[in-house]
């Protein structure tokens, strides 16, 4: 009304709300008739009508489809009104008579664009912030304690939300699982089925399945879901208190083993992405993880984290680099480790924010007077 008041004789206005087959009268604004009765109009009330069809409409009250005895009670000389929040709401104006009719059409659907586009950023900022807190209710919130090993990891999304994820979960007191996954694409579809992928694996455990069979039985109903399009990289596995570490590799960049001798094993036993085929057969991989070893699990926003030349060539950061990095930090704390990596991402794109999700997960065995 303040932008338009001058120029279309805008003056006043009202809200309605849709309840059923009605709209409701719910506020009158700022120079419209007060109203302090329920007003009820039908759906199929011709500017109602008219207003959820073309999204905008325009009449005065000559015209006899309109109810003037209705519009007197509301002080209404020129109907106008704007369909918004998916016909959730009607918006109606007060109108002066004697206004050009395609300038006030032309400039209600204007007004009709630009709440309609307010309205779905607020729903997508609620969206948004629920997924948030979903996301950041499954993130652990420390890491576990168990046995003689340090333990650490850490997720960044791209956008307020993403679609890598990692997971401590305890089996038994003498079993700890440990997972680390990767959902094309990004931001709240992808979180979405973060939220699912984590609460499956949880589930499928807790019923005592084996790890194959609940990476397999995991496999099928993310290929049998409305999400066929999202594929998830994951590596799960189970660690126990003698350092045998049991995985298997869902199509997931490989997480490699440092040995206190130096020697690199990557952990690529188990099979494809989850989602695609149906009928996967998975296989199990293991690791002894002894004193001074190290275990490093990531997602490709780290080894895939570009740096661009001059002649904007790409150059991505790398496990060769990232295993280097490890072994010249290796002496350090899980935590610090995993802080370390990510230091090392970010210098690595200089300025440039990051492109993808990116998480770390490191498992080490630290040397002790002890061991």
């Amino acid at each position: 009304i303040r932008q338009f008041r001058a120029d279309l004789g805008i003056y006043g206005g009202r809200l309605y709300e849709r309840e059923n087959d009605a709209y409701l009268l719910r506020s009158t604004f700022p120079d419209a008739k007060p109203v302090e009765d329920v007003i009820r109009i039908p759906r199929t009330y011709a500017p109602i009508d008219l207003c959820l069809e073309d999204g905008t409409v325009y009449m005065d009250t000559d015209d006899p489809r309109i109810d003037r005895e209705l519009e007197a009670e509301l002080g209404v000389c020129e109907f106008a009104g704007v369909e918004v929040g998916r016909e959730r709401y009607i918006l109606a104006f007060d109108v002066e008579s004697g206004q050009d009719r395609d300038d006030v059409l032309f400039s209600l659907g204007v007004v009709r664009h630009a709440i309609n586009q307010k309205l779905r950023q607020v729903h997508l900022e609620d969206a948004l912030r629920q997924a948030r807190e979903i996301q950041i209710s499954i993130q652990p919130r420390r890491p576990p304690r168990f046995g003689p090993f340090d333990i650490a990891g850490r997720s960044e999304s791209m956008e307020t939300v993403g679609g890598d994820y990692f997971d401590y979960i305890p089996i038994t007191d003498k079993i700890l699982g440990l997972s680390i996954g990767d959902v094309t694409g990004h931001g709240l579809p992808a979180a979405l089925q973060v939220r699912d992928i984590y609460t499956g694996l949880r589930m499928g455990l807790g019923r005592d399945y084996k790890i194959v069979r609940t990476v397999e039985r995991l496999n099928s109903i993310i290929h049998e879901s409305t999400l066929t399009s999202r594929f998830v990289s994951m590596i799960y596995g189970e660690l126990e208190l003698n350092g045998t570490f049991i995985y298997v590799n869902a199509g997931h960049p490989a997480p490699f083993h440092l040995s206190a001798s130096g020697e690199v094993t990557f952990l690529d036993q188990g099979g494809p992405v989850l989602g695609p085929l149906q009928d996967i057969s998975y296989n199990r991989g293991f690791v002894k993880i002894r004193p001074g070893d190290v275990l490093v699990a990531f997602t490709d926003g780290i080894t895939e984290a570009p740096r661009y030349s001059d002649g904007s060539e790409q150059e991505e950061y790398g496990v060769s680099r990232l295993v280097e990095l490890v072994k010249r930090n290796r002496g350090l704390s899980a935590r610090d480790l995993v802080e370390k990596i990510f230091e090392r991402a970010d210098e690595w794109q200089s300025t440039d924010a990051p492109e993808d999700d990116r998480t770390v997960l490191v498992l080490s065995y630290p040397i002790t007077d002890e061991a």
